[in-house]
Parts: C-alpha cells; sequence; structure tokens
C-alpha cells in the first residue's frame, strides 16, 4: 500500500463493529509511534490515557459529542460504538500552564496514531468535542493533565467514500443507505501557485 493510499484508507469513523476487539498492546504500540514524532522544543508534554475496557468506554462514550454535521444521526448508532480510546492529554508539569502552545504537537501525535492504525485495518476518529472537566473527572485524571483531544478506535463498520466538492459544499452528509460522503477540494483547488 502506498503512503497516499494509507492516507485515503484513514477516515473519520463514526460506526464501529463491537465484536472486533482492540488490545492494550495495540494500543501502546501506537502511541509508541506518537512519542517518536516531532515536538515543539522536543519538550514532548503530551501523556495517553488508554482504554480498551468496555466498562471505562461506556464512562468515556457518553462524555463525546460525535458528527456535528449531522445533527439527524445518533452517531454512533448503539452497538457500533468504539472497542477502544485513547485520551491525549497535555501535561502542566513538563508543558507549563499555555497547552495551546503545544496544539500542533497534539495533531501531529494524533494524526501519527490514526495513521499507524489505519496500516493496521484500525479505524477511528478524532473528537474535539467534549469537555475536558467532565472527563478529568470521570477517569479521575490528576489536575496537571488536561485532556485536550479524544481518539475513537475499533474496527469501522461503515462506508465511507470521498467525493468531489460541488458548488463549494464543504460538508460532509449521508445517503438513504447510510453512505457516508466527504467532500474534498480538488488539488488545483488547493495549489496557491
Amino acid at each position: 500500500m502506498s503512503f497516499k493510499d494509507l492516507v485515503i484508507k484513514n477516515r473519520s469513523y463514526r460506526g464501529f463493529d463491537e465484536t472486533v476487539k482492540i488490545t492494550r498492546q495495540q494500543l501502546e504500540e501506537l502511541v509508541d509511534c506518537a512519542r517518536l514524532a516531532p515536538a515543539a522544543q522536543n519538550i514532548q508534554p503530551l501523556k495517553y490515557y488508554l482504554s480498551c475496557d468496555s466498562e471505562i468506554n461506556g464512562i468515556i462514550q457518553p462524555l463525546t459529542r460525535w458528527a456535528g454535521a449531522l445533527p439527524d444521526h445518533n452517531l454512533p448508532y448503539e452497538g457500533h460504538r468504539p472497542t477502544a480510546f485513547i485520551v491525549i492529554c497535555f501535561d502542566k508539569t513538563i508543558g507549563g500552564e499555555e497547552p495551546a502552545k503545544f496544539m500542533k504537537d497534539v495533531g501531529i501525535c494524533a494524526q501519527t496514531i490514526m495513521l499507524a492504525a489505519a496500516y493496521q485495518d484500525i479505524n477511528g476518529c478524532m473528537i474535539g468535542a467534549f469537555s475536558a472537566e467532565k472527563v478529568t473527572q470521570a477517569l479521575s485524571l490528576p489536575s496537571h493533565l488536561h485532556p485536550v483531544l479524544i481518539l475513537a478506535l475499533g474496527k469501522g463498520d461503515e462506508d465511507i467514500k470521498i467525493v468531489e466538492v460541488q458548488n463549494g459544499a464543504t460538508k460532509y452528509y449521508r445517503d438513504q443507505n447510510d453512505t457516508h460522503y466527504v467532500p474534498k477540494r480538488s488539488l488545483a483547488e488547493e495549489l496557491i501557485n
């Protein structure tokens, strides 16, 4: 598989086959890839809370909000929830009190994890819609750790298609068969010169 094929394969899945479990070892391997990624000033202020336990997943799942562009869908559907989560946290004892300064690190590490997952036929979704305070409380995280992004992982069980943007509309959508469409701008539109 080419790297471009891997990028295309790495979609935001919002439906999963709950019979396919993700192991702690698989999660640790994904984080091991992220820890090797570049980091601003090489400070490395990110920590990772791992869950492949159905009880803990059941605590995390209701704290997340999915697919804001599809308010008529309650995603993920019952019986199609992720079987693992990685909560990326900013460690204030390492990075200080300004997590915004390290948000590029969060993006780099999250994308590294998602690409490594796709390479292993694990699918997922990056979730920024959650209350950091509620997640901290629910997971009994120490006060120096601040949740900044949640990665939901599992074996995707939905059909996702990349399509060309039409009339400037970039909002993702679903058809009557629940196929998920992701409009992407053309390469020509992305290039400045």
